[in-house]
């Protein structure tokens, strides 16, 4: 699902909401969840999982153009862990 599909889902479940009105709420909960993992803080949805940071270190890596070695600085990047309720639900075997 992408965002503009994310959008017109929660228009349909709520069609007193204007799209633009839906648009800023999901804009609103986006930066939100990014703002936090930005200050090293981390997000708790319940029943769908936990979104943090990791600190990933430097390392060499290689262009893959023209195979010349390059040097890229340590980073931190997002981490999902999904709760246990939805890998519950992804996990659900049907008879």
């Amino acid at each position: 699902m992408i965002r503009s599909e994310l959008v017109a889902a929660i228009g349909r479940d709520h069609p007193d909401l204007a799209v633009h009105e839906v648009e800023r709420i999901v804009t609103c909960i986006f930066d939100t969840i990014a703002a936090r993992l930005a200050g090293n803080g981390r997000v708790e949805l319940r029943g769908f999982g936990t979104f943090t940071t990791r600190a990933r270190d430097g390392r060499t890596g290689r262009n893959p153009r023209t195979g010349e070695s390059v040097d890229v600085k340590p980073k931190r990047v997002p981490y999902f862990k999904p709760g246990k309720e939805m890998r519950q639900r992804l996990n659900i075997k049907e008879d």
